[in-house]
């Protein structure tokens, strides 16, 4: 497949790693893109790559990816599908809703439209590692979470969402590839993944310690999946996406503290993480669920128990980190200081 020239959709083209592929899909010679809005997003992005690219063939398509006539109507004519929207905060109900019940409605159109390719961009958070050694590697050959009602509303979201497109793969026969991105990071985005720690009101809860980081700058990470994309090799694989050289989560926060400042960080050891963890639980289960379970002990393990990660699958396509981990960190801790009204050097 002659992929420069083939129709494209992108969902979740607004967001925050969605702008930014669209523009790498963009600079990268792709000339027909099909961008999947809500009515509220703003599209300012997409009117700007329009001037910058004037050869650009550029739709917005505004709908709801809930609904079976908006996505039928979004799918008209498209080739390769880029599945990128998802929620990520909301009740447990709004991640669940926007997140697989939009999925199955676009596979559910997808039958009849027939795109012959799917690229999907998962999440780490569908891996299976709270009772992994710590230390232990996280590859494409890790374990799937075996008990997702155990994590976060967004993790079990995301795991229901990649195991619909394998079952629709399986029985349409379309090509699909699976990207599972670490924390994407960069200015626009969120500035502390719950890797770190947790933020309260005027305190922040550092339970990440040494733990390795497997951040991936949007830029790096747009790059990626661009180039599964365009991959014919990449039809039917799996490839976990994050940079090299990357920091511990208490490297991460120093440097934050240093050049944007603002917070008051408590560390909280891994043992103590596990102790609180059980208390709340426990707490949990007494109140019948007045209290919410914010920490568990597998959500604390999932998250601070330590892993390490591998990138070599994904640069067997030709990616190559673009943006170093050392320049990625200083654009998004000045835009982060730039927000923040901070004239630290």
């Amino acid at each position: 497949m002659n992929t420069q020239s083939a129709k494209i959709l992108v969902t979740g083209a607004t967001g925050f790693l969605g702008s930014v592929l669209v523009a790498r899909l963009a600079a990268s010679g792709h000339n027909q893109i099909r961008c999947f809005t809500r009515h509220s997003s703003d599209r300012t992005r997409l009117e700007e790559l329009r001037t910058q690219y004037p050869w650009l063939r550029l739709e917005s398509f505004c709908g709801e990816l809930e609904s079976r006539t908006d996505a039928a109507r979004a799918l008209d004519g498209v080739e390769i599908v880029y599945h990128l929207a998802a929620a990520l905060r909301g009740s447990p109900a709004d991640i669940f809703f926007h997140t697989v019940v939009g999925s199955k409605r676009l596979l559910e159109a997808m039958e009849k439209s027939g795109p012959r390719r799917v690229v999907l961009v998962s999440s780490f958070g569908v891996y299976g590692v709270a009772e992994r050694p710590r230390g232990s590697i996280v590859d494409e050959q890790t374990p799937l979470e075996q008990h997702p009602e155990r994590r976060d509303p967004y993790s079990y979201a995301k795991l229901r969402q990649e195991l619909l497109f394998r079952e629709a793969h399986e029985r349409q026969g379309f090509e699909l590839t699976i990207l599972r991105p670490g924390v994407i990071y960069g200015p626009g985005g969120g500035r502390f993944s719950t890797r770190v720690g947790l933020k309260l009101p005027g305190l922040f809860l550092h339970f990440g310690g040494e733990n390795v980081l497997p951040l991936s700058y949007v830029d790096n990470c747009a790059d990626a999946i661009v180039a599964a994309g365009d991959h014919a090799d990449a039809a039917g694989e799996v490839y976990n996406v994050h940079d090299d050289d990357l920091p511990t989560s208490r490297a991460y926060l120093r440097r934050y503290q240093s050049e944007v400042g603002g917070i008051r960080p408590v560390r909280i050891p891994y043992f103590a993480a596990m102790a609180m963890s059980r208390m709340v639980e426990k707490y949990h289960r007494h109140s019948k669920g007045q209290l919410p379970a914010i920490l568990t002990p597998y959500k604390s393990a999932s998250l601070w128990r330590g892993n390490g990660f591998c990138n070599r699958k994904l640069k067997s396509l030709g990616w190559r980190q673009a943006v170093p981990t050392e320049e990625g960190l200083r654009r998004t801790f000045a835009a982060f200081r730039a927000e923040s009204g901070n004239k630290r050097a």
